[in-house]
């Protein structure tokens, strides 16, 4: 591994860029495996310029002389897009599939510190055939209690604005909070406060900070079913650890390794027992599954006549979903085809008497963890947006409206759309215009039947009409003549009293019946 670095202090690995929808993530790929380890970054950070510092360079060395080791920048920090707006929880898990996927990762062991913890654990619920184990290092499900939130003007809050405007000046209290072991070596001081120029920018870093207070993924602890190290220093001041204990307790096969020391970097103090632990835990437990060998499944929607969702062709049962909440959500993608729906209607929709959407946004994002897992991905997110990724998942509803022959159409109309959610005004524009859609194709092939005296055909095509519009007079009168043409009197007789029973609740005159018999 040593022979992999320049002389410079950076990695000699290139740096690669993954696509996350249009934004660029920036990663590096080194070490010789066989099992794989994938870091989600804490708050920020610099893949490339992180090599500088002599305790991330031996750190990341002994990565790299046990398992193959991938690190990456989120958006808008490091050296990823900057140019973007700082992204939600579940975009960062866009951010990790994206990384893994460029990198021809099928499964590895993921490694999440501080902040990653959550989205972590977040990606270990929503993919966790691509997850063969989980390591947290000062991390946890939450970082802090928002509980009882403090008014704007509190000392958190102070405190906050002065981290923030300290950030990347020689008067930073990075050290003190995260590093207590190191501040007192003006290396490391001067080192780290260009280092953090060169990960985010002031005001990222405020608005990272008031994120992370929202991110929360004790929702899906009990969906983990990997194996999970966790580590974490007693005095960590930054994340406490209770919050450490609280996931441990939470978590289905999870061991929790408490270390002496108020550190929070896993690289300030007492790195080779963490190292040593983490070590033991890959090497151990390698996967036997064979790289590169993962298929998609086809994921198709049915939403005329029911709404259910298929994945190679077997049906995901209700008790999948977890909650209404998560069907609701891509429900209301699906109409969409493809779209953006904004996240503030998904909080209204989802939770329509909260009217405070920050603290909803996380929420938010562990229903679309449930979404992602049943779809194998199959949604693309931004700051403000979520879609449906209709490259991957297959709906009824885009078929039916790419189609132009009239059989075809009527055939594909199983019934209304998404009849379980009639009250639901964002599904009734979709829901009318594939009404008409079939309504229009079906009189088109009503009347070529009549003229073409295919009274059968007549009477089966009026009869599909009736069951979504039983007020239509031309396709009761087809289905009348229809009938009697074809000897069924009887039968002519009985829709002749249902299509007289229907005019009269629309205080309509029928036409008689001896006029509807065709004349020999």
């Amino acid at each position: 591994m040593a022979g992999d670095l320049d002389g410079g202090g950076f990695a000699a690995a290139p740096i690669r860029f993954a696509r996350a929808g249009t934004t660029s993530i920036a990663y590096q790929m080194f070490g010789d495996g066989p099992p794989t380890v994938v870091a989600v970054p804490p708050m920020a950070q610099n893949v490339e310029h992180c090599w500088g510092w002599p305790g991330i360079r031996s750190m990341l060395e002994r990565f790299g002389s046990f398992c193959r080791y991938v690190h990456f920048d989120k958006r808008g920090t490091g050296a990823s897009d900057r140019s973007v707006s700082l992204p939600e929880v579940d975009q960062r898990v866009d951010d990790l599939r994206a990384v893994m996927d460029d990198a021809d990762i099928d499964r590895a062991f993921l490694f999440g510190t501080s902040e990653g913890g959550p989205m972590t654990l977040l990606y270990a619920a929503t993919y966790p055939d691509r997850v063969a184990g989980v390591m947290l290092e000062g991390s946890g499900a939450r970082l802090i209690d928002r509980d009882a939130p403090p008014p704007p003007d509190d000392e958190r809050t102070a405190r906050v604005l002065r981290f923030a405007d300290l950030w990347g000046t020689p008067e930073t209290v990075t050290p003190e909070l995260f590093a207590p072991s190191l501040v007192d070596d003006p290396d490391f001081r001067g080192w780290h406060a260009g280092y953090e120029r060169q990960s985010a920018s002031r005001d990222a870093i405020l608005t990272l900070m008031r994120m992370n207070g929202l991110m929360d993924a004790r929702e899906v602890l009990r969906r983990i079913s990997v194996p999970v190290l966790m580590l974490h220093r007693v005095n960590d001041p930054v994340v406490p650890i209770r919050f450490a204990r609280e996931t441990a307790a939470a978590l289905p096969d999870a061991r929790l390794v408490e270390l002496p020391g108020a550190d929070h970097f896993t690289y300030a103090a007492d790195v080779d027992t963490i190292m040593d632990e983490i070590e033991r835990f890959v090497t151990g437990s390698v996967s036997t599954t064979p790289p590169n060998v993962r298929r998609r499944p086809h994921v198709t929607i049915t939403t005329l006549g029911r709404f259910a969702v298929f994945v190679d062709g077997d049906e995901v049962a209700p008790a999948a979903w977890g909650s209404r909440r998560a069907r609701q959500l891509l429900k209301r993608l699906v109409v969409a085809e493809g779209g953006p729906v904004s996240r503030d209607e998904l909080c209204d929709l989802l939770w329509p008497d909260e009217p405070d959407h920050d603290r909803l946004r996380p929420r938010l994002s562990v229903q679309l963890s449930t979404v992602r897992r049943i779809l194998d991905g199959g949604v693309i997110t931004d700051r403000s947006t979520i879609r449906l990724d209709v490259d991957h998942v297959h709906t009824d509803l885009v078929t039916f409206k790419g189609l132009t022959d009239d059989r075809t159409i009527v055939d594909a109309y199983t019934g209304q759309l998404l009849p379980d959610d009639v009250y639901e005004h964002w599904a009734e524009p979709p829901r009318a215009a594939a009404r008409v859609r079939f309504l229009a194709a079906a009189h088109r092939l009503l009347d070529e039947a009549v003229k073409a005296s295919e009274h059968l055909v007549a009477v089966e095509v009026a009869t599909s009409i009736i069951a979504v519009d039983p007020y239509d007079d031309a396709a009761h009168r087809a289905i009348v003549s229809g009938l009697h043409a074809n000897g069924s009197r009887g039968a002519a007789q009985a829709a002749y009293a249902n299509y007289v029973s229907r005019m009269a609740d629309l205080d309509i005159q029928p036409e008689s019946f001896e006029r509807l018999i065709p004349q020999r």
